[in-house]
């Protein structure tokens, strides 16, 4: 309560992209003092031979440099997924980037992939690891420049999974992000197997998942559902954010383009999730994503058949007592 009448006085004054770098800055510097630590799992379960405390984690777009992952661990996640990480540094959209709809608990974002890129972030990680004994399970979002040519995409994403598979625990093909122009154009199974392709010969051991965009039809779905059975990956992430403004309630910003978060996504990404449930063989990872705002969302996608949960929105509108508060028994 107190998280939501300071979001309401104070945050929901701010910039967004700013209120985000007040927060990560305070999430660092409590980390740094050892004012949040994570606390002694009470037991752990294991995926993809990986052991992970508990089923929620942090999606990719939250952290895109690795910079919380100590923090995000010491709030409850048992993992964080960063990025995405492209080979090179690019700066991202054109600010305003990030905007807010609070009447639907929701954001819209077309931040662009602004990342210091996969060498920096590589060593980054590497750094904390090197230097700590206790993480939660680390997956990397990998993604292409925005300059890079839909026939060279392929070159990208290996560059970036052969940098980062040595520092992640799994790694997630990003194909399915609406704010890279002609990037969701990759989802096409003829434009995905070559990707796919050269980051499994660069994962090596890593697992290796595929994130899909909630906008594609359940045929496309199949097509691809069909093709990560025959190549062999780890699971799916389902789903990115939408490009739909459908069931909104009308407020500031509605307009903006970009890819939205928040609860109207719980119907489409549940529906893909059981979807993947009838497609997938049973060993097949899926992490569902997309709407998860209270705990009773979190255990509905588990008893769907999700092997684990992300959120990112319900978290910035809840606070910092979110994750814990959804895997507490």
């Amino acid at each position: 309560m107190l998280y939501r009448f300071f979001f309401r006085v104070f945050f929901n004054k701010l910039d967004p992209e700013f209120a985000h770098e007040l927060v990560v800055t305070a999430l660092r510097v409590m980390s740094g003092m050892g004012l949040i630590r994570a606390r002694k799992p009470r037991d752990s379960f294991s995926i993809m031979g990986l052991e992970f405390e508990n089923r929620l984690g942090m999606a990719a777009g939250f952290d895109k440099n690795g910079i919380l992952i100590k923090p995000l661990h010491a709030l409850g996640f048992g993992h964080v997924e960063i990025g995405t990480v492209t080979p090179l540094p690019q700066p991202g959209s054109s600010k305003p980037r990030l905007f807010r709809l609070p009447k639907n608990q929701s954001l819209i974002n077309r931040m662009g992939f602004n990342n210091e890129g996969a060498v920096e972030v590589a060593a980054r990680i590497a750094k904390l690891r090197k230097t700590n004994k206790r993480l939660p399970i680390i997956g990397v979002n990998i993604g292409k420049n925005k300059g890079t040519s839909q026939e060279n995409a392929a070159d990208d994403y290996g560059f970036a999974a052969k940098t980062l598979a040595p520092v992640a625990d799994y790694l997630v093909v990003n194909v399915s992000s609406p704010n890279t122009a002609g990037l969701t154009d990759l989802q096409q199974v003829t434009e995905l197997r070559p990707i796919l392709s050269v980051v499994l010969a660069e994962a090596g051991k890593v697992p290796v998942l595929l994130k899909i965009a909630p906008d594609l039809v359940d045929a496309d779905i199949e097509a691809i559902a069909a093709l990560v059975v025959k190549m062999k990956l780890a699971g799916i992430v389902a789903t990115n954010t939408t490009i739909s403004r459908n069931n909104l309630v009308t407020e500031n910003n509605i307009a903006e383009t970009g890819g939205l978060s928040g609860p109207v996504l719980a119907e489409r990404s549940t529906e893909v999730l059981q979807l993947l449930g009838k497609l997938l063989p049973s060993q097949m990872l899926v992490i569902s994503v997309g709407g998860v705002i209270s705990k009773a969302d979190y255990a509905r996608r588990i008893s769907l058949g999700a092997d684990l949960v992300q959120g990112y929105t319900g978290f910035v509108y809840a606070g910092p007592l979110w994750a814990r508060r959804l895997t507490a028994r």
